[in-house]
């Protein structure tokens, strides 16, 4: 179904006005399904022209792509696409930044403690002490990542970790916004046996301070990159600070494709959006971006990778995932963040005149607006 732009305005005007108990017909959630596949085959034609300019985009394996050095592709991303997995480390409930794009806006102040003394390592909460039981029992993985929430909040906790699992012999990344790092600190964590650290650049808009603790954390950790949601706000700061940027000699870049959920979406509310495979609800603008920035470092040949880590990608590590867990053919945790769709999300897109659907015709009897539906 071909469902012409200005019928799926109509009916997503009418979608966003039912309560949020109100099931749908089956020839209702046709007309969505056929709006959100309009929106995004138009999206992937025009990400398509915009990757076909970049002339040394490379292609990993089908799971994802990137420009740049083969060599300085982050290990922790080989980890996560082809190993298994990210596996989570959780210890820090606080954060010393507030940024619109964080998952948990809204709630940092609410965010349930892990536990005194506790860490959180795939679901289960484990002491300290329980680690060497843990890595005894159970296969080890590839790698596992620090997240949750900014790990410099109380930094000095993590470093006995990191030798443990530095012992085991897994290869270990940490997400940091980089506001509160210091030499000391980096320091501590390189001798500790960290072997990735990635900045999220965009929390601090691309602060000089941040920057400068880019170029320290190269000293005393071997893989060192950024990692930050694609939004305009960073691909315009990072563009006036690109030189010292690069200058710290980083490995790589990560343009996180934004995806959004109940606690960020509003702060988006008047952007243009699509959902990706019925999942991941996205501003059409961040993977644009991240297109645009890529060829950019491919025509300057930065000396690093760049990674255009999409909804595609994180679909292909979730498949990954589900293989190296030996479930069912096509199992996957890839699924929509959200219990009940904001249709009214998308009436900003299905509104805007400059975007055009490639193909309509014309519903068929009992589809269109106004109709009796049965």
């Amino acid at each position: 179904m071909k469902i012409p732009k200005k019928d799926a305005l109509r009916w997503f005007e009418f979608f966003a006005m039912l309560p949020e108990d109100q099931e749908l017909m089956v020839k209702q959630q046709e007309i969505i399904y056929a709006t959100f596949a309009q929106i995004e085959e138009t999206i992937d034609h025009r990400n398509d022209i915009l990757m076909s300019q970049i002339k040394g985009l490379k292609n990993l394996e089908n799971r994802t792509f990137f420009v740049g050095n083969d060599n300085k592709f982050s290990k922790g991303c080989r980890s996560c696409l082809f190993g298994t997995g990210l596996g989570a480390i959780r210890k820090t409930n606080k954060c010393d930044a507030q940024c619109k794009f964080c998952y948990n806006y809204g709630e940092l102040d609410n965010l349930p403690p892990i536990g005194e003394g506790m860490w959180e390592i795939g679901g289960t909460k484990f002491y300290e002490k329980d680690i060497d039981l843990l890595l005894s029992i159970q296969k080890k993985p590839t790698g596992v990542a620090y997240v949750y929430l900014e790990p410099f909040m109380e930094i000095e906790k993590y470093y006995s970790v990191i030798k443990k699992f530095k012992a085991a012999g897994i290869y270990q990344h940490l997400y940091t916004n980089g506001i509160s790092a210091t030499e000391e600190t980096l320091k501590a964590l390189g001798e500790a046996g960290l072997d990735e650290i990635r900045f999220n650049l965009g929390a601090a808009n691309c602060s000089d301070k941040v920057i400068e603790n880019i170029k320290i954390a190269k000293k005393y950790i071997q893989n060192v990159g950024i990692e930050t949601p694609m939004t305009p706000e960073f691909f315009e700061e990072f563009l006036k600070k690109k030189q010292a940027i690069l200058d710290t000699k980083l490995d790589f870049i990560n343009c996180a494709e934004l995806h959004l959920n109940d606690n960020n979406i509003y702060n988006y509310s008047e952007e243009n959006m699509y959902i990706s495979r019925q999942g991941y609800i996205s501003p059409i603008w961040s993977r644009e971006l991240t297109l645009k920035f890529m060829k950019i470092a491919d025509e300057e040949n930065w000396d690093l990778a760049v990674h255009d880590c999409s909804n595609h990608t994180k679909f292909a590590r979730d498949l990954n995932l589900s293989s190296k867990e030996e479930r069912w053919f096509g199992a996957s945790n890839y699924a929509c963040e959200f219990s009940r769709i904001p249709y009214e999300a998308f009436l900003p897109i299905l509104s805007d005149d400059n975007f055009k659907f490639l193909s309509e015709e014309e519903l068929p009897s009992g589809y269109k607006p106004g109709e009796l539906i049965f």
